[in-house]
C-alpha cells in the first residue's frame, strides 16, 4: 500500500465510517491541504463490520474476505470548479478494476448510478462519498467503500474473486489472489489517488463514467414511471427521459 496514507486497522468494528469520524474529530485535517498534499490521507479498514451501511442507511453485509474501508483526503476547496466527487471515485475504482482483469465481454463491469459498481447486473462494490464543508468551502473529501472480494455474498451480489475467475473461463470459483483483502486495500488506495489526480478535470471524469454507465434496456422504475437514462451531468446528476418525452434530472441524496 502507498506510504501516503495514515492507516488504522481493526479486526472488527461497528462501522469504519464511525471510526474515521472519531479520528477526524480528535485530529482534524489541516485547513490548507490541497488535493496533491501528501501530509495527510487517512484510512480505516476492518476485517469485518457489524453494522456497515450504504446509501440511505441500507445495510451492507460485511463478512471477512471483503474490503470494508473508510478514507478521508484533501479535495479542491471550491466544489463547483472540481469534478463531482462521487463520479471521480467511481471512475477511479472502475479503472483500477479494469487494470486487473475486468471487464471482459462475458463479464462486463458497469457503474450503476448513483453509487454502485456492478458485474452482470450483480453488485460488486458500493461507495458512500461525502464532502465535508465549512462556509461553502470543502474541508476534505470522504468515502466509505465496500468491495466484495472472496467473502460469501448475498443474492444479487458478486465477489471480485468470482468475477475474475469467470472472466478467465472458470465460473463457479470464488478465490483469486487478486481479490484478497490486502490486495483490495492497495487497489482502493490507488483508486482514490486516481480520483485525486482527476479532481480538476470534471469533463474527463463525466465522460469516463458515462462510457461505463449502466443503462438497463428496460429502463428504471420510479414513482410509477419507467425512465430511460439519457446521460450524466458534470455535477453528478443523472438525466432521464420518460416515455411521454418528459425530462428530469435526478440528484444524489447524500
Amino acid at each position: 500500500m502507498s506510504g501516503r496514507w495514515q492507516r488504522r486497522s481493526l479486526p472488527v468494528c461497528a462501522s469504519t465510517e464511525l471510526e474515521l469520524d472519531r479520528w477526524l474529530k480528535q485530529q482534524p485535517p489541516p485547513a490548507a491541504a490541497t488535493p496533491d498534499s501528501l501530509e495527510w490521507r487517512r484510512l480505516v479498514v476492518a476485517k469485518r463490520q457489524r453494522f456497515g451501511h450504504g446509501q440511505q442507511g441500507r445495510i451492507w453485509t460485511s463478512p471477512a474476505g471483503g474490503l470494508w474501508l473508510s478514507a478521508a483526503f484533501p479535495w479542491p476547496a471550491h466544489p463547483e470548479r472540481a469534478a463531482a466527487l462521487p463520479l471521480a471515485l467511481s471512475l477511479g475504482l472502475a479503472c483500477q478494476l479494469e487494470q486487473i482483469g475486468l471487464p471482459e465481454r462475458r463479464i462486463p463491469l458497469a457503474i450503476k448510478w448513483p453509487n454502485d459498481l456492478i458485474v452482470q447486473g450483480r453488485k460488486l462494490a458500493g461507495l458512500l462519498p461525502r464532502l465535508r464543508l465549512r462556509g461553502g468551502r470543502v474541508r476534505w473529501g470522504q468515502v466509505g467503500l465496500g468491495l466484495n472480494g472472496t467473502n460469501p455474498v448475498p443474492v444479487g451480489a458478486i465477489g471480485l474473486g468470482e468475477a475474475l475467475q469467470a472472466a478467465a473461463g472458470r465460473p463457479g470459483q470464488r478465490f483469486d489472489p487478486r481479490a484478497t483483502p490486502r490486495t483490495l486495500e492497495r487497489l482502493a488506495c490507488r483508486s482514490i489517488e486516481t480520483a485525486l489526480a482527476l479532481a480538476d478535470q470534471p469533463e474527463q471524469v463525466r465522460q469516463g463514467v458515462e462510457q461505463r454507465l449502466w443503462r438497463p434496456a428496460a429502463g428504471i422504475e420510479r414513482d410509477g414511471t419507467t425512465w430511460r437514462i439519457a446521460g450524466l451531468l458534470a455535477d453528478g446528476g443523472l438525466a432521464v427521459v420518460a416515455p411521454d418525452g418528459r425530462r428530469s434530472i435526478w440528484r444524489r441524496t447524500f
